[in-house]
């Protein structure tokens, strides 16, 4: 196998920190965990399992790219012999075998910059927040323009385009790829297990919270490459705004002149999670997860545009975006 690096990210992961790092020590030597200000005990749990720790600087704000960033240098500036990084969050912990897996899938295609597998939720029925979550993990794998978190990405390409874009609160992963494939790299998805996540996502302010932090991502991606000819994440922006916005006010508005008629526009909404339902029971899921998936996806329409007028507020005024967190 080629060498293999792995950065590990958290923030007050703690219990969840110990098993992602006690499972990576038995499958890769060459590991560091970057910390963003926790304040329980994970710092003294990585470094009482002997894995090198990089305290992120107080004074500057806390990303989760700026941490992949500090990790990954780390490691190329320690062990220059290393190919490829296997990034992972803290809240996840390697599925035994992905590592060779990956690293052969990069080895064989030297035009591939980045491999991801399936990322598995531990209580997928703990909650429908964990369930929901599960689904997202498993489309994430049916699009091979960019992928998670979780991924096993070559040195080589990550100094090409510079890393994660550090100032990015959300949608890091995405945006670097999007470079990467400018560059003319490839992704590749392959259909294995990869990582066992842990959301712990137990109450309708963490989804709704979730929802914001995509919403934003969504914005600041298109701002940043909505031109011509990625248009990226130009379609989900435009899609946000007019079924939280646009829809609403033009039912609402044509009120006086149909004699309320007007509002059977709304019913557009059911019609949008029936067709997202749909989709989804084609790839194999029962029509009870499809309708709810339908549902929060129609949902989720209205924080992620809360989470887009924050993004342009901020930018409006000049200021950078804090830390949208949901746990």
């Amino acid at each position: 196998m080629a060498q293999v690096g792995l950065v590990a990210i958290g923030r007050n992961e703690g219990e969840r920190l110990q098993r992602c790092l006690t499972v990576a020590l038995q499958q890769v030597n060459r590991i560091v965990y970057v910390d963003s200000g926790s304040t329980d005990n994970s710092l003294q749990i990585a470094r009482s399992l002997g894995v090198e720790v990089i305290e992120l600087d107080l004074s500057m704000p806390f990303t989760a790219a700026r941490a992949r960033n500090a990790g990954y240098e780390y490691l190329v500036k320690h062990f220059p012999d290393v190919q490829y990084i296997q990034f992972i969050d803290g809240d996840c912990e390697l599925v035994e075998g992905w590592l060779e897996r990956a690293s052969q899938a990069l080895s064989d295609y030297p035009g591939v910059a980045v491999v991801y597998g399936r990322r598995i939720e531990r209580d997928r029925n703990r909650t429908l927040y964990n369930r929901l979550c599960d689904m997202e993990w498993h489309n994430l794998l049916n699009y091979a323009g960019h992928c998670g978190g979780d991924a096993m990405m070559r040195v080589e390409a990550l100094q090409q385009t510079g890393g994660f874009n550090p100032a990015l609160i959300a949608g890091e992963e995405p945006e670097l790829c999007l470079r990467m494939r400018q560059l003319g790299w490839q992704l590749l998805p392959l259909q294995v297990p990869m990582t066992l996540h842990d959301a712990q996502m137990m109450h309708f302010h963490q989804w709704w919270q979730r929802m914001v932090r995509a919403g934003h991502a969504y914005a600041e991606g298109a701002w940043m490459h909505g031109q011509e000819p990625e248009r990226y994440w130009l379609k989900d922006t435009l899609s946000i705004w007019f079924w939280a916005l646009g829809l609403p006010l033009i039912a609402l508005f044509l009120v006086p002149f149909t004699h309320s008629l007007s509002l059977l526009l709304l019913l557009a909404y059911l019609l949008l999670s029936l067709r997202i339902s749909h989709w989804i029971a084609r790839q194999g899921f029962s029509w009870s997860e499809a309708i709810l998936y339908g549902t929060t996806c129609v949902l989720g329409k209205f924080p992620n545009f809360i989470g887009q007028i924050q993004f342009y507020w901020h930018n409006l005024l000049g200021k950078p975006s804090r830390l949208i967190e949901y746990k």
